[in-house]
């Protein structure tokens, strides 16, 4: 046979065995579709036993967090999820709380212990920058190691990147930093450029932690005594405690439900049922046992009585409550609206403004100025408190705080004189002439540059000569 001589193929190509199916060749696009799916559910598959520590530890899962705060299900953003996660250590989303729109992140402490790196700052800064643009409240759970240090320098550009955005859109819409797991280093400046902070027991936020202090310094410490609630909640730094992570969220809530959602709105007011002709009876009975005591206008008295008399049902929220008592400052409702209250309280240290009150309430009054929140003040002091403890802490420049925050007050703004009034503290308490819209007095009030001491003064020739 020659050999150019073709040979016969007898195989029939129309039989099924025989047939090239289309679907059998590789499908680039199908396999793309599948790694993305892929990789879209990695991070809510953390690994079981960092979970189980998660839970051990009394924290939730930054999802169990999420979730917990959000009416629905919640909208996830710059996902940023390459095939080793990169990125996905910080969620980003928008909720909905009570009907209304917030900014929330968190991180994922299963995944690399929440650190920071260059993408995940970017993602922050997105979220901050967005939630400026559209006028909605941030609330961030904060649960991070710091910066990632495999990372380089590209950490703490992302800290950066994160500090600036939320500096840029601080006074324009509230923030609330929850500091529910161990944070340092920039994990905790970050917060603190927040309107509030909340942190539950157990949690932990300082510049460095406790093995750093070992080794630096040689100093050992417990996390608790460095940087935990007792710690911060003292010292104004945080300034709300909460029992556990489920009483976080349920004081996120209230809080939101005091506070607009942008410097450019008010909070919306509720229908009240408390009606403005109810007796005020727990006031008359506590001013009538006070003034009529052996120690009259001297007897110190919790001046909370008279704000639950005040406000709608009794009801408000405290700020700072674990810290300088003898400045009451909180969230309430009057007639169905918001309104922030500031009041003298004696039972306190007689009520006297010290440097830690002064501070609390210029922290209180310019977030109620900028959030368009009308104050009442409620006054019943002696004066600022003498001493050289006063005088070495700065009390001078921290006075001068809460007078440049009442003076700068553009909102609605009202004085209520109870009993004593004394001195420089009458003069920048927000009377008539640091301009006041109104002030009332009860029949139990006085006013005077000087308690009784003032005597001296005053009578001064007379008192000697009758010595």
């Amino acid at each position: 046979m020659p050999s150019n001589t073709r040979k016969l193929d007898l195989d029939n190509p129309f039989e099924i065995e025989n047939r090239v199916n289309e679907f059998d060749k590789p499908d680039t696009y199908q396999n793309a579709k599948l790694a993305a799916k892929t990789i879209g559910k990695k991070p809510f598959q953390a690994k079981a036993d960092a979970i189980i520590r998660q839970h051990k530890n009394n924290r939730m899962t930054v999802w169990e967090r999420i979730n917990l705060l959000s009416d629905t299900t919640p909208t996830i953003l710059y996902k940023n999820w390459g095939p080793h996660l990169d990125g996905a250590n910080l969620v980003t989303a928008i909720c909905k709380v009570d009907g209304r729109e917030v900014a929330v992140y968190g991180h994922d402490f299963t995944i690399r212990a929440g650190s920071i790196d260059a993408d995940n700052g970017t993602k922050l800064a997105k979220l901050f920058g967005m939630a400026g643009k559209l006028g909605i409240p941030v609330v961030g759970f904060n649960d991070s190691a710091g910066a990632f240090v495999p990372s380089g320098v590209g950490g703490l550009n992302g800290y950066a990147e994160a500090f600036r955005a939320l500096r840029h859109i601080s006074g324009i819409v509230p923030s609330i930093m929850c500091m529910v797991g161990f944070n340092a280093g920039g994990g905790s400046y970050l917060p603190r450029q927040g309107s509030f902070v909340i942190q539950p027991e157990g949690s932990f936020f300082g510049l460095t932690g406790p093995s750093v202090v070992q080794n630096v310094i040689g100093e050992t410490v417990s996390a608790e005594n460095l940087g935990g609630p007792s710690v911060h909640c003292s010292s104004g730094v945080t300034d709300f405690v909460v029992q556990d992570e489920n009483k976080l969220i349920a004081k996120v809530r209230k809080l939101l439900a005091y506070i607009p959602s942008n410097n450019r709105h008010i909070i919306s007011p509720l229908k009240s049922t408390d009606p403005n002709s109810r007796e005020t009876i727990d006031s008359e009975i506590l001013l009538s046992q006070t003034i009529n005591s052996e120690t009259g206008y001297n007897t110190p008295f919790d001046i909370a009585i008279i704000v639950r008399d005040l406000l709608d049902h009794g009801d408000f929220e405290l700020f700072q409550p674990n810290r300088s008592a003898n400045m009451l400052c909180a969230f309430g409702r009057l007639n169905g609206y918001v309104t922030g209250i500031c009041a003298n309280n004696s039972a306190i240290e007689s009520g006297q403004i010290d440097f830690g009150a002064s501070l609390k309430s210029s922290r209180f009054i310019r977030f109620c100025n900028l959030y368009n929140i009308p104050m009442i003040f409620i006054e019943d002091t002696t004066g600022f408190r003498p001493g050289t403890d006063q005088e070495h802490r700065g009390i001078v420049q921290a006075g001068r705080s809460m007078l440049d925050s009442i003076i700068d007050l553009r909102v609605p703004r009202f004085l209520l004189l109870v009993r004593n009034a004394y001195g420089g503290a009458y003069a920048s308490f927000n009377n008539l002439y640091l301009g006041a819209d109104m002030v009332f007095a009860l029949p139990t009030a006085r006013i005077a540059v000087m308690g009784s001491a003032g005597i001296e003064f005053v009578y001064k020739e007379e008192l000697r000569e009758y010595k």
